[in-house]
């Protein structure tokens, strides 16, 4: 069993290796949640995610244990480039599986430190499943990504550092998909501090831990759909449930559309690039998942690898979630003028309409009527009411989208 002493000993390893990355304080997600709110910046370490940590801290151990040819590793991208980068610092030959899906950024930055990539299958379950046959056949070790104890020891340095920053911190939460940063940080903390609360959040489509920790045993589910691929685990550890649910407090979901609108947040209020996984903490946190208020919380982000092609993807769904962007039908007089009637009114409104289709022949419309579909800009809830108010006393029967 893990014990203070292995996460001290990787902090040692891991010392002028990883950066260390001072929590931030938020008073805008403070004032959102009644909470005094601290993040923990992991999308600022280096190779872009916590996962360093913990591929660093077993690879250097086996290194100077002496017996260390080459290594494989399956992962969603996180993992492959803390081991890559670990493999490199060591001289060790890498090869990373990684799913088809993977964001194209994450398999450049991998190869980048070195490794040699294979892209197989389509969630991190099937990618591990290649990596076994590989170690079988060349003879390599395998990182496991998270089900390894000395990996969750490496992970688990981010409890201590969460301490020695702010040591009357009350709730912890960490973003969970195998399980090996949650139980590594829940193991460090609780054996140091029985009194701070550490709570795992999961992605809705992605819930085997949250379903695990309810139900007793190790509980895969059916599938991992989620936009947080970071976390898209079907089968979590047995090792790493083993300490989940000795020491975790609360497992939580959170909906892709809460996870895309904090993203969104991010981006504006405290100027990070967060990937989906990563912010799933922070999403539990300010829709109201937890009990916290008055509570000094700190959230771990755990990675900023988002594919640049993706963000325009998810900072829409959080425009939509959070009603920046708000999508509507309405039937109007297929008449001269009926189009800048409507328009006027938006613009009344201080609205901006960005996409607008206008049919005239389906088959529903009666002869003489038109229908437009609007996706318009507004500020957020009370300026898309306005709008709607400002429509409906027009004369305009609004059906949203």
């Amino acid at each position: 069993m893990l014990t203070v002493n292995d996460f001290q000993e990787a902090a040692s390893r891991l010392k002028n290796v990883v950066h260390t990355i001072q929590l931030s304080t938020s008073s805008t997600f403070s004032q959102m949640t009644g909470a005094e709110v601290y993040l923990k910046y992991e999308n600022q370490q280096k190779t872009g995610s916590f996962k360093v940590r913990g591929a660093y801290n077993k690879i250097m151990k086996r290194y100077l244990e002496g017996d260390l040819p080459a290594v494989v590793a399956s992962s969603a991208g996180n993992h492959a480039q803390g081991v890559a980068f670990a493999a490199a610092s060591v001289g060790v030959p890498a090869t990373i599986v990684m799913p088809r899906s993977a964001p194209i950024a994450k398999v450049a930055a991998t190869e980048g430190y070195g490794a040699k990539v294979i892209l197989h299958g389509s969630v991190y379950d099937e990618t591990y499943a290649k990596a076994q046959e590989i170690v079988a056949e060349t003879g390599a070790e395998l990182i496991h990504p998270f089900n390894d104890e000395d990996v969750m020891a490496g992970q688990g340095t981010i409890g201590l550092e969460i301490l020695s920053d702010l040591p009357t911190v009350d709730t912890i939460v960490v973003p969970a998909g195998g399980g090996g940063l949650l139980s590594g940080v829940a193991a460090c903390v609780k054996q140091i501090n029985p009194r701070i609360q550490v709570i795992g959040v999961q992605a809705e489509g992605a819930s085997a831990i949250v379903n695990s920790f309810h139900q007793g045993g190790v509980i895969p589910t059916e599938s991992a759909h989620t936009i947080a691929d970071g976390i898209a685990v079907k089968q979590p550890g047995d090792i790493t449930m083993q300490y989940i649910d000795q020491y975790v407090d609360q497992m939580v979901t959170v909906s892709d559309a809460e996870i895309a609108s904090t993203i969104m947040l991010l981006l504006e209020r405290a100027k990070q690039v967060v990937e989906p996984a990563g912010a799933a903490s922070l999403a539990a946190v300010l829709n109201h998942k937890l009990d916290i208020k008055g509570k000094k919380v700190v959230c771990v982000l755990s990675g900023g690898n988002i594919d640049v092609s993706f963000i325009h993807k998810v900072v829409e769904k959080g425009l939509v979630t959070r009603r920046r962007h708000i999508k509507f039908s309405t039937i109007m007089p297929d008449v001269p003028g009926a189009l800048e009637r409507f328009a006027h009114i938006v613009a009344e409104q201080n609205a901006n309409v960005i996409l607008f289709n206008h049919d005239r022949i389906s088959a529903d419309l009666a002869i003489g009527e038109a229908l437009i579909e609007v996706v318009c800009e507004v500020g957020g809830d009370a300026h898309a009411e306005r709008l709607m108010k400002a429509l409906k006393n027009g004369g305009y029967h609004i059906k949203n989208k």
